[in-house]
C-alpha cells in the first residue's frame, strides 16, 4: 500500500533541530539583555568650573589708631633739708660692755635637759575588720569572731532599751519616729570613751551619751595579739506614742 503523503513534505521531521536553534537564540538574547548596562549622563557630567563667577573678597580698609605718648615722668623730689647741729651740743654715747670672761669668773652649771617623748597615737582598728573583737560581758562563751560580734550587738541593744528614757521625747514635745546616731570607742583597757551623739534635740543627745557611758567594761579588741582601740557606732530608733 503506498503512503498518501510525500516523505519530503513532512514538516515535523526536523522539529528537534529547529527547537534547539530557537532555544539557543533565546538564551543568547536573554544573556545580552541581562548584562546590558546603561549610564545616566547627568551622573557622569562633571560640569565646567566657572572661575569668572567667583566673588572677589573685599578686604576692608582699617584705620590705624595712633596711641598717645606716655605722660612725662614726675619731676624729682626736692632734697631734704639737712639740719646742722652745733658742735658744742652734748651727745650721749652708748657704752658697750665686754662679753669676754676670765679665769676667775665662776660659770654656772646648766641643769640637765629633760627630753619629753612625743605622745604615741593610739592605733584604731574598725570594728568590722579587727581580728579579735571586743568581748562584751556574757559573750565569752562564743567561739567565732562573727558570733562575738552578734552577741555584743544584741547585748548593747538590750542594755540601751532598758536604760534609755523613751518618755523624754514626749516631754520635749517631739513626736513620730526618732533616730539617734551614737559613736563611741572601746580603748585598750576596755573602757568606753569619746561618746558622741547626734539627734533631733540636744536633750536626746545627752540622754544617749548618759546611757552609753553606763556600759560595762569589756575585754579590749586585739589586732595581731596587741590590744587596740576600736570605734563602734550604734543607731537608736524609737517611736514616740502620741
Amino acid at each position: 500500500m503506498e503512503p498518501k503523503k510525500n516523505v519530503k513534505a513532512d514538516v515535523g521531521r526536523n522539529s528537534s533541530i529547529y527547537f534547539s536553534v530557537g532555544l539557543a537564540l533565546v538564551l543568547l538574547l536573554t544573556n545580552l539583555a541581562i548584562n546590558y548596562k546603561t549610564y545616566d549622563k547627568a551622573a557622569i557630567d562633571i560640569g565646567i568650573l566657572n572661575v569668572d563667577a567667583e566673588l572677589e573678597e573685599e578686604i576692608p580698609i582699617t584705620e590705624q589708631l595712633q596711641t598717645p605718648p606716655p605722660p612725662p615722668p614726675p619731676p624729682p623730689a626736692a632734697p631734704e633739708q639737712i639740719e646742722v647741729v652745733e658742735d658744742d651740743k652734748e651727745v650721749e654715747e652708748t657704752v658697750i660692755e665686754s662679753t669676754e670672761t676670765n679665769q676667775e669668773e665662776v660659770i654656772a652649771k646648766v641643769e640637765d635637759v629633760v627630753v619629753v617623748d612625743a605622745p604615741v597615737e593610739e592605733e584604731e582598728i574598725p570594728f568590722h575588720v579587727i581580728e579579735n573583737v571586743p568581748v562584751f560581758p556574757g559573750c565569752e562563751k562564743e567561739r567565732t569572731n562573727e558570733a562575738k560580734k552578734q552577741c555584743m550587738s544584741d547585748k548593747i541593744s538590750q542594755f540601751v532599751n532598758k536604760r534609755f528614757n523613751t518618755e523624754l521625747a514626749s516631754e520635749l514635745g517631739l513626736s513620730g519616729r526618732q533616730r539617734i546616731s551614737v559613736v563611741f570607742k572601746i580603748d585598750k583597757s576596755g573602757n568606753i570613751t569619746n561618746v558622741q551623739a547626734r539627734a533631733p534635740h540636744p536633750g536626746l543627745e545627752k540622754e544617749a551619751q548618759r546611757v552609753i557611758g553606763l556600759l560595762p567594761k569589756m575585754e579590749p579588741g586585739k589586732q595581731r595579739g596587741k590590744a587596740v582601740t576600736v570605734p563602734y557606732s550604734l543607731p537608736i530608733l524609737f517611736q514616740v506614742q502620741d
